[in-house]
């Protein structure tokens, strides 16, 4: 299983970390151990000696069939459902890891980092490029985004890893975050929804 993830998705998140917005050419794609991978409402436990860690909160898809080179009219037919996932960031890292022209493995793909909810089935929505989703912790929304506003689309998003790798059953696709990241604590409580269906909930420990 592979897990990929996209940077800068969303206008707004762009300004937010930049100060300025920015629009990239191309897909900002990076990936993340499996060992990230956290699921069935497992806690998720706050490594305190990587400084401040961010949630991210983004629509998730999952591969349903073996693909490369995939054209972007066919890409929908290459995932079968979506849920809200959470790719927490390590940002005092990042940061560092900007500044020395380093990859950001470390401050993306540690253990845990990848947490999904549970799957919904992409036939449930009659449109891929409008779905809602948000964010709470401990009860107050904290992240609000619709795939509309996505710079590239989920499709478009397939289309374009299926260049670079062959895509498996299984792998998973982060979308990008919107606005409203911020810090997590222990004893945080997490929880996610889609279309206003609850399918994410997490303890930070």
């Amino acid at each position: 299983m592979k897990i990929f993830a996209v940077g800068m998705n969303y206008p707004l998140h762009n300004k937010e970390l930049h100060g300025a917005l920015y629009i990239s050419e191309e897909p900002v794609i990076f990936t993340k151990a499996d060992s990230a991978l956290l699921k069935d409402g497992k806690p998720f436990f706050v490594p305190d000696f990587m400084g401040r860690i961010d949630y991210e909160a983004e629509l998730v898809v999952r591969i349903c069939r073996l693909g490369k080179g995939i054209p972007e009219r066919y890409a929908h037919r290459y995932y079968d459902a979506i849920t809200v996932g959470v790719d927490f960031t390590a940002r005092e890292l990042q940061s560092k890891l900007r500044h020395e022209g380093k990859p950001w493995d470390l401050c993306k793909g540690f253990d845990g980092s990848a947490v999904i909810g549970s799957w919904v089935d992409k036939n449930e929505f009659a449109d891929m490029t409008d779905i809602s989703f948000r964010l709470e912790k401990d009860g107050t929304t904290v992240q609000e985004g619709n795939s509309r506003d996505m710079i590239f689309n989920i499709d478009r998003l397939i289309a374009y890893i299926s260049r670079f790798f062959t895509l498996k059953t299984g792998d998973l696709l982060y979308t990008g975050t919107p606005a409203g990241v911020g810090p997590v604590m222990p004893e945080n409580h997490i929880t996610g929804y889609l279309e206003g269906r609850k399918v994410l909930e997490f303890n930070c420990k």
